[in-house]
């Protein structure tokens, strides 16, 4: 099977690529297309992506091409991935927003509308090619704002996109480090909509399938709520009056003046130092001899993701950055990201027992409070007989205000 990449020339490419080694086998993955219109960067990543399978030992081919088709045509799997307008939009959405006293963020507010409508209209252009070029491949979206641009391609009539967001198993895997179970041994139950969706369940799953509650328990754990990641930004307090452990780009709504204020003192915005970080990672990349020493431009590579990974969300929250490790001395990050999603999704679709994931999916009656095609990210059953959401029967009176009101300004939007 081949996977084509619309915005090959990301930056997450590479950890993307790193994530289908230990899987490409047994997924049957032997292809990866790169595609973007930045071609100097494109080629800079392509380079890094084929040394990242040669270090890993890996049993996929990795090529990178100047024109969408080539990514498109003869695909089983396309992923989109585009930042319209290049990191600079971003920091123009914050700064707009900002000066406008609400907040900028690139997918919630003001920021993910801007970014949209810069978007939608590419994404709709490439999805004309692969309807004609591809038209039973499934299509990932990690495109930001993830929710919003999966509903634009759903109500326009693509059918076959996935929205996938890493922040809910990012959160699961971290709850099973504190637990200290193995992953399939944690069902995690969120419901919602993308970057606005609450965890309602959390059960410890056996081997001899024996299942334990464990969600008031981790509502009344202080260690829990202030050393888990996602949660540690939320005042306890919050968290426990509403009984729902809330995914982490609710702080933008739960403590939305804490959020503003603290970017209106901050110097600088994400953006600018996303701008910053890539730019000099760049500027640095271009002048290395790849070919000659691929390890010391991964490092390089690994240096400015790490620099972006580590200010994330501190600027909003106050948080400090966390500790860096010395460069020369890294590894590509083995969390997989939303190539995990992807190829979890993968191998669910492919399985009869199936598995669970979360995902944007169109509704279908999931969420009672919306439409049949609202698109939303819930935990779904992925197998052989393909996506099912976990039905919601009644949802709590403060997600159905929040849900039903953004779901709205997404379809005004689109």
């Amino acid at each position: 099977m081949k996977i084509g990449i619309l915005g090959g020339a990301g930056v997450r490419t590479v950890i993307f690529i790193n994530g289908l080694l230990s899987r490409c086998r047994q997924l049957d993955i032997s292809e990866v297309v790169l595609y973007d219109i930045d071609r100097k960067k494109l080629e800079v990543i392509g380079k890094l992506c084929q040394y990242t399978v040669l270090r890993g030992g890996g049993h996929v081919s990795v090529r990178y091409v100047n024109v969408p088709e080539e990514a498109i045509r003869g695909m089983d799997y396309i992923v989109t991935t585009l930042r319209v307008g290049g990191d600079h939009a971003r920091v123009m959405d914050e700064r707009i927003a900002l000066r406008r006293g609400v907040i900028g963020q690139e997918t919630t507010g003001a920021g993910g509308f801007s970014m949209a409508v810069r978007t939608v209209p590419v994404l709709m252009h490439y999805m004309e090619i692969i309807q004609k070029l591809a038209p039973d491949a499934v299509v990932f979206n990690f495109t930001n704002p993830s929710g919003l641009v999966t509903q634009a391609l759903h109500t326009a009539g693509y059918r076959q996109v996935i929205g996938i967001c890493d922040a809910p198993s990012s959160m699961k895997t971290r709850m099973t480090e504190y637990l200290h179970l193995p992953e399939d041994e944690l069902y995690v139950e969120f419901f919602g909509l993308n970057h606005l969706s609450w965890i309602r369940k959390a059960e410890h799953v056996s081997s001899d399938g024996q299942r334990e509650d464990l969600t008031e328990q981790l509502l009344r754990d202080d260690t829990f709520l202030a050393t888990v990641q996602e949660l540690g930004v939320f005042d306890p307090q919050v968290i426990r009056e509403t009984g729902l452990l809330p995914n982490e780009y609710l702080y933008y709504f739960y403590h939305r003046e804490r959020a503003l204020e603290n970017m209106l003192n901050a110097p600088q915005l994400r953006g600018e130092v996303i701008e910053k970080v890539n730019q000099e990672m760049f500027v640095a990349l271009y002048q290395m001899d790849i070919d000659r020493d691929p390890e010391a431009a991964l490092q390089t590579f690994l240096w400015g993701m790490q620099l972006r990974e580590n200010s994330y969300m501190t600027i909003e929250t106050g948080n400090s950055i966390r500790p860096l490790t010395e460069k020369g001395k890294l590894s590509i990050p083995t969390g997989m990201g939303y190539a995990g999603v992807m190829l979890d999704c993968i191998e669910g679709l492919q399985s009869a027992s199936g598995r669970y994931l979360v995902l944007s999916v169109r509704n279908d009656g999931s969420l009672p409070c919306l439409f049949n095609d609202d698109v939303v990210e819930m935990t779904c059953h992925v197998s052989l007989g393909g996506i099912v959401p976990v039905r919601q029967v009644e949802v709590p009176e403060i997600c159905k205000t929040y849900i039903q009101l953004i779901k709205r300004y997404e379809r005004l939007t689109v």
